[in-house]
Order: C-alpha cells, then sequence, then structure tokens
C-alpha cells in the first residue's frame, strides 16, 4: 500500500462511520425531530442503515419508511430545523470517536494537512468533531451545505485541493460508504476504503478502492511521509 499512497500530500476523512460512530446521535436527532411533528421513530439500527447523505435525505428516507409524504417541503424543512437544533444541544451524546482515530490524526497531521469532507452540513460536523476532540488534528471541514455539493460529488474534494494547493492525485479519500469512493473517483483522487463503518460492504466492484480494517493500517502505510517537511496549511 505504502508504494500506492506514495504521491499523497493531504488527507480527506469522511466523518460519520469513518472517523465518528455517530449513528445513536443521529437517530436521537432524527427522533427528536419526528417526535415533535407526531411521527413514529425508529430505532438504531434502521437509522444507521440511512446514513451518508446528510440530513435532508435521511428525513426524506424517515418519512418514506413511514408512507409519509417525503414531498411536503414545510414538513421536511420544520423536521430539519428540529434535527439541526437537536443535534447542535449534544453533539456526541451517544456516539464516540473510533478506537484508534485520535492516535492516527495526531501522527498524520504532523506530516500533511487534515480536512473532513462530510455530506453533514458545516455546523453540524464542526459541532460533532469539537464534541469529540479531534479538531485540533484537521485543517479544514467541508460540509455539504448546498444539494451540489454532497458526496458523490466531486466538489467539496476539488475545493480541498484548491485550499491545500495540491493536485486532485496528492488528496487521499478516505471514507466508509459508496458517496466517498464516487466522489473521490470523479475528482480524481485516490481512495481508501474503512472496514468500520456503515456502507463499506455494499461498495460496487468497479471502484475497487485500497481497504484498511483499522486505523493504524493507514498510518504505517503513510509513515514514509513523517520525515517529510510538511506542507503548509493555508
Amino acid at each position: 500500500m505504502k508504494d500506492e499512497l506514495r504521491a499523497i500530500r493531504a488527507i480527506a476523512f469522511d466523518l460519520d462511520g469513518t472517523l465518528v460512530d455517530s449513528a445513536p446521535d443521529i437517530q436521537r436527532a432524527l427522533n427528536s425531530a419526528l417526535r415533535r411533528e407526531g411521527l413514529p421513530r425508529f430505532d438504531v439500527d434502521r437509522v444507521r442503515g440511512w446514513i451518508g447523505d446528510g440530513p435532508d435525505a435521511l428525513i426524506a428516507r424517515a418519512l418514506d419508511a413511514q408512507g409519509a409524504d417525503a414531498d411536503d417541503i414545510a414538513l421536511r424543512a420544520r423536521l430539519r430545523r428540529w434535527f439541526d437544533a437537536a443535534t447542535l444541544a449534544a453533539p456526541l451524546a451517544g456516539g464516540s470517536v473510533y478506537p484508534g482515530i485520535a492516535e492516527m490524526l495526531s501522527a498524520l497531521h504532523r506530516a500533511m494537512p487534515l480536512v473532513v469532507v462530510t455530506n453533514k452540513p458545516t455546523p453540524l460536523a464542526r459541532a460533532v468533531l469539537e464534541a469529540a476532540g479531534l479538531t485540533p488534528s484537521l485543517s479544514g471541514v467541508y460540509g455539504a451545505d448546498t444539494p451540489a455539493q454532497r458526496k458523490p460529488a466531486p466538489a467539496l474534494l476539488l475545493a480541498a485541493c484548491e485550499r491545500l494547493r495540491v493536485a486532485p492525485h496528492q488528496l487521499l479519500m478516505v471514507g466508509d460508504a459508496e458517496p466517498d469512493m464516487r466522489a473521490a473517483h470523479a475528482a480524481g483522487c485516490r481512495a481508501v476504503c474503512v472496514g468500520w463503518g456503515y456502507g463499506a460492504a455494499a461498495l460496487p466492484a468497479w471502484l475497487d478502492p485500497l481497504r484498511i480494517a483499522a486505523p493504524h493500517e493507514l498510518r504505517a502505510a503513510l509513515s514514509c511521509r513523517a520525515a517529510a517537511e510538511p506542507i503548509a496549511n493555508n
């Protein structure tokens, strides 16, 4: 793997299912929103399968699953407001950072810039990262604040490349699900799929990313960069 990652000069990490097991918090925020509208709630296993495309898609899936009108724009807007409020009130009350993640980030950020590229809106992503204690290792957070920015679109990865002054082939996308891998492919970035998280098993064969089973494997694969001069975090 080291040879395949030799060109890497910066890393973009997905958030939910990659750095943080946030399913319990996402379930809690979704159910809080649904309860306010008098709608049925869902267990964490059901919600976990809907994670990855941002809160608007999550809400649409929850409405569709109970036969409610997923095209009711006013209802979806209210649910989104309740969801955001519940998330910001307790960003990581039930979830947790995956084992080994904090140590991996701490080691890698001394060698190269690290950013988060997520389908979570930026304010929510920042709140989760702050609660997780991971922000000191990060150079930036790129959240999907508009539908057009959501992975698998490459927009956020390309924005990160521009900000970090690296070419797309020098940016590594690390994620747990198909939108991460497709976004990397569309942007021209190398990709690593983690063996934990929510969506690795559902990847189509043609994507064929590199794979790791634990955070220390990525750290070891990029250890050759540890002695290199870090790229400036602009």
